[in-house]
């Protein structure tokens, strides 16, 4: 078989409970749902950055944002560094981007950028390789709201769309998959800003009537456990938003299907974070700012991953945890590219067809901009560490971590009651206090200790 084609369909902000195959109860995802069925659900993702920057530098490099230096928003990507799109340009693949970029501007987080392309056309230089098509803001919540705005093409051209802006985004991708060459196989990423927050209105933007399909919907019981929060206001909304999503995952595998290209094609679906809706932005160690996301409980860490598609033959569900952090390689490796220790994480189709023997059931994460922070998920247990009274929009890393809150999660799956202090989890903390300083050295390359007892 040819090489497979791949669309890496791309939210934001997105709740991995919002997707009937995490557990939701209304049936707004029937597309990933079935594409979900039908190919790879890993049950257990989570995202080793909750912060949307960092997290696509991730995406694009194959590396940590400590290393790259994109450790919060706002930094840019950079110039030297090979990336995705030059890996698969080189191994022969027709490459299109739509949608949020956010990896070109440059500059002190919370301050105007030094080098600003949040509003303007993205250079050829600062697509991080991606040549050809291209319907790109780097800031799409700058450009755009729920309904209308502008993004930016190949030529550094403007152009501006109406209607609701997931449909926009997506009619985009369509536009690509109408063109696309009949001599090589295609990478289109389509990076959509839903399911995040309206930056400038503080609100959730879902498509009309919402608000009123989604009244008394079901809201997960880690936000309603926890006092404050605006979940109660916008969390109908933020459904609306992910039954859009979906609706355009369904015109998307629709048209791979007109097209005839289906068969010979891998989708994969995934978000960059969470959102806990305020509820977790008043932590004790909180050095920086957090509105939705920036911190290491689940509801902002773990996310949907789904890799299916026409090339996909068998169901697999995936229970073991894995980090998205091996999206890069994996992305790779499904186009035949091996990459080796050139990024980090491992392939994920060898984690599910159960080609990892002995590797270890946990996931970490980088947290930044509110707390320079470190987590270490496992089954049972969420360990989170902190540098006191270090800024998260200023240091990125550190050799001296406290404890900041543990979990037993076979008790409190929700993370309500931090434990740390329990004499009778002392041994536990230590054990993977221990565990967490082994990955920060491989890492990151610093000799960090955390400080605890």
């Amino acid at each position: 078989m040819s090489k497979p084609n791949i669309v890496l369909f791309f939210s934001d902000q997105q709740r991995a409970d919002t997707v009937g195959l995490y557990g939701q109860e209304l049936d707004i995802t029937p597309n990933l749902d079935r594409m979900g069925n039908e190919g790879i659900v890993f049950e257990n993702a989570f995202t080793p950055q909750p912060v949307c920057g960092p997290f696509r530098s991730i995406l694009q490099s194959g590396r940590y944002p400590t290393e790259t230096g994109c450790f919060t928003n706002q930094i840019a990507l950079p110039l030297d560094i090979k990336t995705l799109a030059d890996w698969f340009y080189e191994a022969g693949y027709d490459l299109g981007y739509v949608g949020k970029w956010h990896l070109a501007s440059d500059g002190e987080m919370e301050q105007k950028p030094t080098i600003d392309y949040q509003c303007s056309a993205i250079p050829p230089e600062r697509r991080g390789g991606y040549k050809g098509f291209w319907r790109v803001a780097d800031v799409l919540e700058f450009t755009s709201h729920g309904y209308g705005g502008y993004v930016f093409d190949e030529k550094m051209q403007k152009h501006w769309f109406t209607g609701y802006r997931c449909d926009a985004i997506t009619d985009y991708g369509l536009e690509y998959l109408d063109q696309i060459p009949s001599d090589k196989p295609f990478f289109l990423t389509i990076s959509h800003i839903e399911s995040h927050h309206q930056n400038d209105r503080n609100h959730y933007e879902g498509p009309d009537g919402s608000k009123e399909r989604f009244k008394g919907c079901h809201i997960p019981s880690d936000l309603t456990s926890i006092p404050g929060g605006d979940y109660a206001d916008e969390y109908p909304d933020y459904l609306g938003q992910v039954a859009s999503l979906d609706e355009n995952l369904g015109r998307i595998i629709q048209k791979l299907k007109d097209t005839g290209v289906y068969d010979n094609t891998v989708v994969i679906y995934l978000s960059d974070h969470g959102s806990h809706f305020r509820t977790r932005n008043r932590d004790e160690n909180l050095c920086g700012y957090d509105d939705y996301k920036r911190t290491g409980h689940d509801a902002a860490l773990k996310v949907p991953l789904v890799i299916g598609g026409g090339a996909v033959k068998e169901h697999i569900a995936v229970e073991d945890l894995v980090s998205t952090a091996s999206l890069p390689k994996t992305l790779l490796a499904i186009a035949g590219v091996g990459v080796g220790d050139a990024m980090i994480g491992e392939n994920l189709i060898d984690v599910a067809e159960g080609r990892c023997a002995g590797r270890k059931n946990e996931v970490f994460a980088q947290i930044s901009e509110s707390r320079v922070g470190r987590v270490l998920r496992t089954k049972d247990y969420l360990l989170g560490v902190v540098a006191k009274g270090l800024y998260g929009g200023k240091y990125k890393d550190s050799k001296e971590y406290i404890v900041d809150y543990f979990y037993d999660l076979a008790s409190d799956p929700d993370e309500l009651n931090d434990v740390k202090s329990e004499g009778r989890y002392k041994e536990t903390i230590r054990t993977l206090c221990d565990e967490l300083e082994r990955i920060i050295r491989k890492e990151e390359h610093i000799d960090s200790h955390i400080i605890f007892g």
